[in-house]
């Protein structure tokens, strides 16, 4: 049953939680704002992310929107109620901070991504671990259409697909279809709307299916080494797969696959 992670004065639920045998929902709750990223909604989804981080339970986070949108990216108009630059330079680092931790939680965040995602609402799915769309959904960094350049979904966005597409999307605020989007690098799976949420779960099983140690040590180890020049990346994964070698589970793994049984995990 989902339950309720942060309320405002209206008692407008933000954000919701669902938890089931390991595995996370969080659905972003204001439908009839598309979902946009509010102060609230950055601060009930950050509040949340730290929370997750420290429980072992959860093996893996979904992050969902409800209503017709996935996420129309940041409150436009809560942003143009306030034009201080140091308000906006506060908002923008709260964002990119919350961004981070998605990266930095050692569970990974799998994208269900059902309609429109834009500006930030691109960058949240650029920034999550995997994504999954429906084939109703579409792609866009469209705050070039505005006058505002999308600088902070484009450290996302170009870490996910080639620069030149990556400058394409940013230059012409142009909406990409799901497919284009898999064949770009941003979405790993684009499915039938109605198989989006079987399919994003059994994303989810298959990875709390497997070690829940390597799991963590390889969503860790894959960040750090990535921005890496190549020869200390290497050496930075070789100290990570020997500690990894040392774990209990590893072993385990090992042996079950040498006596062709299946593996019994224990470590958390």
């Amino acid at each position: 049953m989902s339950r309720p992670v942060s309320q405002v004065v209206s008692d407008e639920t933000l954000l919701l939680r669902d938890d089931v045998d390991g595995v996370t929902t969080l659905t972003l709750n204001r439908p009839k704002q598309y979902n946009a990223l509010s102060e609230a909604m950055l601060a009930a989804l950050q509040q949340t992310l730290d929370e997750i981080a420290q429980d072992s339970s959860v093996r893996v986070v979904i992050l969902a929107g409800a209503g017709k949108a996935f996420c129309a990216g940041h409150d436009l108009k809560e942003m143009r109620a306030n034009p201080n630059k140091e308000y906006y330079r506060t908002l923008f680092q709260n964002s990119s901070h919350m961004m981070l931790t998605m990266t930095r939680i050692p569970q990974p965040v799998i994208a269900r991504v059902h309609g429109i995602a834009t500006a930030a609402g691109c960058q949240l799915v650029a920034t999550c671990d995997l994504a999954v769309a429906s084939h109703n959904a579409r792609f866009a960094t469209s705050g070039i259409n505005l006058g505002l350049f999308c600088s902070t979904p484009g450290v996302a966005l170009s870490r996910n697909v080639l620069r030149k597409h990556a400058m394409e999307m940013l230059l012409t605020g142009e909406f990409i279809s799901a497919d284009a989007a898999v064949q770009l690098g941003l979405v790993n799976r684009a499915v039938e709307p109605e198989s989006l949420d079987k399919e994003t779960l059994a994303l989810a099983r298959h990875i709390t299916d497997r070690s829940a140690v390597a799991v963590r040590t390889g969503k860790q180890m894959f960040y750090r080494q990535i921005d890496q020049a190549l020869e200390p990346a290497y050496e930075f994964a070789c100290e990570v797969m020997a500690e990894n070698m040392m774990a209990e589970d590893a072993g385990e793994g090992i042996d079950a696959f040498i006596d062709k049984r299946d593996p019994v995990w224990r470590g958390k």
